[in-house]
Order: C-alpha cells, then sequence, then structure tokens
C-alpha cells in the first residue's frame, strides 16, 4: 500500500523521490505515527511534499489510496455499483407545485418544540412521510427529502439550501493564501486602502534632505536617512466558509491572497453563514481551537478597518434568534454579535460573492445589509473599488 501510494504520486507528478519515500519507510520502522491515520497523513505529506503547490494533488492521491473514495473494480470485469448511487436512486424529487404544497412548521419555536417530541415519541426508522424523523420525506426532521424549513440530519450535503439547523458534523477547508491571482485589478482596488506612513528604524536614504543638508554644510556630505516607507492600514478580515460559500472559494482565495500581499498589518478569521461568539483561524480546529468573538473586539483596537466577505445566505433565524445556528446552540442572536462589531469598528464593509442582481431573492441578505447600515459591496472589481473608497473615509 505504501509502494501503491509512492507510485501513484507520481502519475500525479508530484515529485517524489524514492530517497524521500525510503525516509518515510524509515520513519514508520521507528514508530512514528502508528496506529492513527491522521498523523501519518501528516507525517508522508510533511516527508513526500516539499512543495506546498502540490499539497492538493497529495490530498486527492491519499484519499484515493488509504480511504478509498473511488470504488476498484473486480478481477472479473465487473464493478460494484456505488452505495452513493444507489441513496441518489432514493432521494425525493418533488415537482414545484408538489413543493408548494408543503408548509413549514411555522416558526423556530415550534419548528424546535416538535422536534423535541419527535425524538421523544419516535422509537424506530421511518421513510417516505411528513411527520417523523427519517428520510425521503416531506417531514422538516431528517435527510434526502425535502421541507421548506427543516432540520438536516444524517445526509451529506446540502441539497435544497433551506435547512436551518444541521444536526451533523461538518469540516471546512482553510483558504490558500497562496493561490495566484488571476487579474491584478483585486490588488488595484484594494491599494486605495493604503494609508502610507514612515515607521521602525531609519533604513531609506531620504535624498532630497541629504542634499539640502549638504549644501548646508558647506559642500560636506550630510547623508540622511528616514524609516521605510508602508501601508500603515490595519485591516481585519472575517470570511463565511463553507456550505453556500463553497462556489465561491476560488473568488476568496484570490483576494484573502491579494490582502495579505497589499497589507503588512492583516489579521483574519473564518465564521460559518454568521458571526456568533467566537471565530476560528484553522477551520480544522475550529471546535477546539475558537477565539471568543469578545477577544477579538478588545485585541484589535476601532482604527482597524473591518471586511466581512460572505453570501448571507441562511436561515432568518440564524441572524434573528438565540439558538438559530445552523451548526449549534448560540446563546446570542447573530444579529446582536453583528451590531456589536459595527458599534466597534466604525469603518465596515461586507463583500458578497452573489451577483447582486440575485440579492432580492433572499430576505436575509437586506438583513445583513441594515445591520451593517448598507455598507455591503458585491465582490467585483466595481464592488471592491466602491468598498475601498468607502473604507478610506
Amino acid at each position: 500500500m505504501f509502494a501503491e501510494l509512492f507510485y501513484t504520486l507520481r502519475k500525479a507528478e508530484v515529485p517524489v523521490s524514492l530517497r524521500e519515500y525510503l525516509d518515510l519507510m524509515a520513519a514508520m520502522d521507528r514508530g512514528l505515527a502508528e496506529y492513527d491515520v491522521e498523523e501519518f497523513y501528516y507525517l508522508a505529506r510533511t516527508i513526500l511534499v516539499k512543495d506546498e503547490r502540490h499539497i492538493d494533488k497529495f490530498d486527492q492521491v491519499f484519499g484515493h489510496v488509504f480511504r478509498g473514495l473511488e470504488p476498484p473494480e473486480f478481477e472479473d470485469g465487473t464493478a460494484e455499483i456505488p452505495e452513493e448511487w444507489l441513496r441518489k436512486m432514493g432521494e425525493l424529487d418533488l415537482t414545484d407545485e408538489e413543493k408548494a404544497q408543503i408548509e413549514a412548521m411555522g416558526g423556530w419555536d415550534k419548528l424546535m418544540e416538535t422536534l423535541r417530541e419527535r425524538l421523544a415519541e419516535q422509537d424506530g426508522r421511518h421513510q417516505g412521510g411528513k411527520k417523523w424523523i427519517g428520510t425521503q420525506g416531506t417531514s422538516p426532521y431528517g435527510a434526502n427529502g425535502y421541507n421548506p424549513e427543516g432540520v438536516r440530519i444524517g445526509q451529506d450535503g446540502n441539497r435544497n439550501f433551506s435547512a436551518v439547523k444541521v444536526w451533523d458534523r461538518r469540516e471546512f477547508k482553510d483558504l490558500d493564501g497562496d493561490t495566484e491571482i488571476g487579474t491584478r485589478n483585486i490588488k488595484v482596488a484594494l491599494r486605495r486602502l493604503r494609508k502610507f506612513a514612515r515607521e521602525g528604524a531609519a533604513e531609506e536614504l531620504d535624498l532630497d534632505d541629504t542634499i539640502s543638508s549638504t549644501a548646508k554644510n558647506g559642500g560636506w556630505l550630510d547623508v540622511r536617512m528616514v524609516p521605510e516607507r508602508r501601508n500603515a492600514a490595519k485591516v481585519l478580515l472575517l470570511f463565511d466558509v463553507g456550505g453556500s460559500m463553497d462556489p465561491h472559494i476560488r473568488m476568496c482565495e484570490e483576494l484573502f491572497s491579494a490582502a495579505r500581499t497589499e497589507f503588512k498589518h492583516l489579521e483574519y478569521f473564518y465564521f460559518h453563514n454568521c458571526v456568533y461568539e467566537s471565530l476560528w483561524r484553522e477551520n480544522r480546529r475550529r471546535r477546539a481551537g475558537g477565539t471568543p468573538t469578545w477577544d477579538v473586539l478588545h485585541t484589535y483596537p476601532a482604527d482597524y478597518k473591518l471586511i466581512l466577505v460572505g453570501d448571507a445566505t441562511m436561515s432568518p433565524y440564524e441572524i434573528a434568534h438565540p439558538g438559530g445556528s445552523v451548526e449549534h446552540w448560540n446563546e446570542e442572536s447573530g444579529e446582536t454579535w453583528l451590531r456589536r462589531l459595527v458599534r466597534t469598528y466604525p469603518q465596515v464593509a461586507w463583500l458578497n460573492p452573489m451577483p447582486q442582481d440575485r440579492w432580492r431573492y433572499f430576505p436575509t441578505i437586506g438583513m445583513v445589509s441594515e445591520i451593517v447600515e448598507g455598507r455591503m459591496y458585491p465582490l467585483t472589481v466595481e464592488g471592491l473599488d466602491d468598498a475601498m473608497r468607502g473604507l478610506s473615509r
């Protein structure tokens, strides 16, 4: 299996050598990463991947070799039907007219109260119904069915983007800060936020002052130095990740990469759908390594310019209700936390990657725009330009 990993990496054009493969074998012989797939993954990646540009290819190869992401063919030439295909055949597919006849439960409190009742009453598996927690039905609770306002339980990924709460653990990836920018227009737009100042040690020649001082000194050379001129703008960047933001990953990575280039004073965090009591820097460790939002508010002063990036498409409960978060029970509403951010950072902009002509179809976009006092901009070159002008006032 280890040899298969080596040869498959070579086929995927990951430049791994026999020397690196032998180093991996030696590390395994010494008992490193025993009986732990995650530890072995990081050990193998550290030894075999020498350039971060190949990490994505390594992930794909590793998943194929050790996790069986693609079903193997049998030796007799027949292939096993993937379980995923069978599950797809069982998913509920309704017409628009049939969907219109299905009513929502009637509000957040009613939805959660009924869920508690179902959990207490139900004693078996259900499929195709409209009441119990099950699959392929029109009940508000379960998977692979349809309801305009439900709790998704046991389903891998979105289908209708209408779940009020998700009862499953989901993993998100960090944005790649070294993504190659496809256009320099993003950088040009961000440069409108520059605020130059000279600070630090005097390391740069001040030619005009040197000439003037030398002339005043009777021709004796008098070299004058000044600190380097740097961009002193301070930026706090918050990214929405996962769920409906997945189609916008590339655009967000380009923005993130450009921001890291343009701003010396840049701090960034992630959130999902709406800001609540904690933010995080690593999506893989977001449940264990989050940073309390209160700490962020008290660590970075009001002279930071706040930029939030997200499509603002979610359940209205995630903004307006305590406990409305799609993934956990939040004691205070998302609106409460967003208004705290706006009060702390007078210069704020929300960048929305969704096309602006679709904003009117999502009431939560209007709710977030009202909270940030109308300072929501499309994540386009023109929108970035307008946002930077607004932050520079």
